[in-house]
């Protein structure tokens, strides 16, 4: 997300490409099309990982009472974070809805997240989240559709739900992060592999003009696309207070007005 000052495009495409961590791939909402392709193949390291990558799911020690101090998932919040995609003003309403999914036995929070421009739909995703016993916030999959000007859907590329074809569910989350290993968000073979680290926290934050304690700074990655790179920053009691994302030829930035 944006902070208080403005940091060009060039600084934030060269300052992110240069570490490494996860997410969605960025598609032009003016230009996408639907379509179909092989999934891009990963190195030998990276298949051998993601094919032994079976998390232990006991429906009994999840809730979809997300309480973690770093993503509080209240249901009827809302959050409003502005920036900028390849240039043009964007908005992003984060909504925890009144309603639970079950997924795999868990029941899971539902979150909407609407990306628009200039009051047109580019991008509508729901998400399903739930929370260990020990604290740690499970991503147990997606439903994303991206819009072209015109409001036709062009793509769902990135979607997948935990126990639909192979796919497996994450860590959004740590119950206590800090510095350490990657670890995986994601996993849906050749759809949904992205992988997290937690680079630092921050002892104070200047974003819109407030002041946050203890950010969470955390670096993704898809390796699915090896030229994306995101970085988001948590702010305790509230979540997601700035992004920065560029791959595929694209440069987004966002932060946390409301």
């Amino acid at each position: 997300m944006r902070g208080a000052h403005a940091v060009p495009v060039l600084a934030v495409a060269v300052a992110i490409a240069g570490c490494g961590s996860s997410g969605t791939k960025l598609s032009s909402p003016a230009t996408s099309t639907t379509k179909t392709s092989l999934p891009p193949k990963l190195s030998p390291a990276l298949s051998k990982a993601a094919a032994n990558y079976h998390p232990k799911i006991v429906p009994t020690n999840f809730s979809d009472h997300v309480t973690n101090p770093y993503m509080p998932l209240v249901p009827g919040t809302m959050h409003v974070l502005v920036g900028l995609r390849d240039g043009a003003a964007t908005r992003h309403e984060v909504t925890v809805l009144h309603q639970t999914k079950v997924i795999r036995g868990v029941r899971c929070a539902v979150i909407h997240d609407l990306v628009t421009q200039q009051g047109i739909k580019l991008e509508d995703t729901i998400d399903w989240y739930a929370q260990d016993r020990a604290g740690n916030v499970w991503y147990f999959g997606e439903a994303t559709k991206e819009y072209s000007r015109g409001g036709t859907v062009v793509s769902t590329e990135g979607s997948w739900e935990a126990g639909v074809d192979g796919a497996q569910p994450g860590i959004a989350m740590k119950a206590n992060p800090k510095p350490g290993p990657t670890y995986r968000q994601e996993y849906r073979p050749g759809v949904a592999l992205d992988l997290a680290r937690v680079l630092k926290v921050e002892r104070t934050a200047q974003i819109s003009g407030r002041t946050f304690h203890r950010v969470l700074v955390v670096h993704d990655i898809n390796p699915l696309d090896p030229s994306f790179h995101e970085r988001k920053w948590y702010a305790p009691g509230i979540g997601v207070v700035r992004t920065i994302k560029v791959g595929g030829g694209h440069t987004e930035t966002s932060h946390i007005v409301k």
